[in-house]
């Protein structure tokens, strides 16, 4: 049975001094997360918000209907002109990301910790 989807936004700041906004999953990822995840992304600021990073450890399962929703989230981020990492994917979700050509548009990392040093 599919979890739903919960997310929230927290704002940090990486070790360079860069503004950070961190959309935080949890549950599973499928057609039915197109609020928690498309909206979440969509409430933030675009004038003022230039790197989103998303967090994905708390997610247990991401179906095709969920890579959709990720895809679009990082088109309309492309398209805003935002640039956008991820962190937490099991590594089966990090071959999967890779696979469907993901990683052109948003870098993968194992951590919060490495994505922020990396900003």
């Amino acid at each position: 049975m599919q979890t739903e989807t919960k997310s929230r936004v927290d704002q940090l700041t990486t070790p360079a001094g860069h503004a950070v906004e961190v959309l935080r999953f949890e549950g599973d990822i499928a057609s039915t997360s197109r609020e928690a995840v498309l909206g979440t992304y969509q409430a933030l600021p675009k004038d003022s918000v230039k790197l989103v990073l998303l967090d994905f450890t708390k997610v247990d399962y991401i179906n095709s209907s969920g890579i959709a929703l990720v895809i679009q989230l990082l088109i309309e981020a492309s398209n805003a002109g935002q640039k956008v990492y991820a962190f937490g994917l099991s590594a089966h979700f990090t071959k999967v990301f890779t696979m469907v050509g993901i990683t052109k548009y948003a870098q993968l990392f194992p951590s919060e910790g490495a994505a922020l040093a990396a900003l």
